[in-house]
C-alpha cells in the first residue's frame, strides 16, 4: 500500500492573531486572514485528486478546507487530530508569567518529560496515543491513496515525529505557520516528508 498525505495546519483565527492560546478546548472560527489563506491553499491544490479528507473535531479545521468538501471530497472528523489541550492556559492572553510557564513545560518536554502537562491539559504522550488511533483509521483504507489532513500546530509537530520515527523531544524541529503544508509519502514501509513547511501558496496574500 502506498499513500500520500497532505498535512496542513488550519488557517488564522483571531486568537492566533492576538497571541492567545487556543488548544483543544477553544472551538474558534477562522478570521478574514484565515479565510484568505484557505482560499489560497485551495487555489493552489484544487487540481489534486484527493480521495478523502480527515479533520479534527474543531471547526477551524473544517473551515480551512471547506472548499474541497464543497467539491464533493468525502471527509471524516477524528478526535485524535485535535490540538493538544493546554488546560488552564487556554483562552488566556500571553503575559510574562504564562510565557514563563510555557517555556518551563517546553524545556521539560525537550528534556524527555513527555508526561508533563498543565492542569486540565494533555501531555505529548497522551496526544501521541490518540494520534496513533487516528492514524490507524487513516491508514486502514488502502483505496484512499491521496489524503488531505487538516489539524493544529502543536499536534502537527507531534504527528510528524510519529510518522518519521523521531522522538517527541524533537517536535520543535518542525516549524509551521497557519495553513502551511507538509507533504508525506508512505511507500508501504516508511513515511518520508517530501515537502517541508511549504508556504508558497500564501505568498500573494
Amino acid at each position: 500500500m502506498t499513500k500520500t498525505l497532505y498535512i496542513v495546519r488550519h488557517g488564522q483565527t483571531d486568537l492566533n492573531k492576538q497571541g492567545i492560546i487556543q488548544g483543544r478546548g477553544m472551538n474558534t472560527d477562522l478570521n478574514d486572514e484565515g479565510r484568505k489563506q484557505a482560499l489560497a491553499f485551495f487555489d493552489a491544490y484544487k487540481s489534486v485528486a484527493f480521495d478523502k479528507i480527515y479533520i479534527s473535531e474543531l471547526k477551524r479545521t473544517q473551515q480551512s478546507i471547506q472548499h474541497f468538501i464543497d467539491l464533493g471530497v468525502p471527509y471524516e472528523k477524528l478526535a485524535g487530530l485535535d490540538e493538544l489541550g493546554w488546560g488552564i492556559h487556554e483562552g488566556q492572553p500571553a503575559t510574562q508569567e504564562n510565557r514563563g510557564e510555557f517555556l518551563k513545560i517546553m524545556r521539560e518536554w525537550v528534556d524527555g518529560n513527555l508526561d508533563a502537562k498543565f492542569e486540565g491539559g494533555e501531555s505529548p504522550n497522551e496526544v501521541k496515543a490518540r494520534q496513533q488511533e487516528a492514524l490507524k483509521v487513516i491508514m486502514s483504507h488502502p483505496e484512499e491513496e491521496t489524503v488531505l489532513i487538516c489539524m493544529h500546530g502543536r499536534a502537527l509537530r507531534l504527528i510528524l515525529c510519529l510518522l518519521t520515527d523521531k522522538p517527541l523531544t524533537e517536535m520543535d524541529s518542525f516549524p509551521h505557520q497557519n495553513l502551511v503544508l507538509y507533504k508525506v509519502t508512505f511507500d508501504g514501509v516508511k513515511y518520508e516528508i517530501v515537502d517541508f513547511n511549504n508556504a508558497e501558496h500564501l505568498k500573494n496574500i
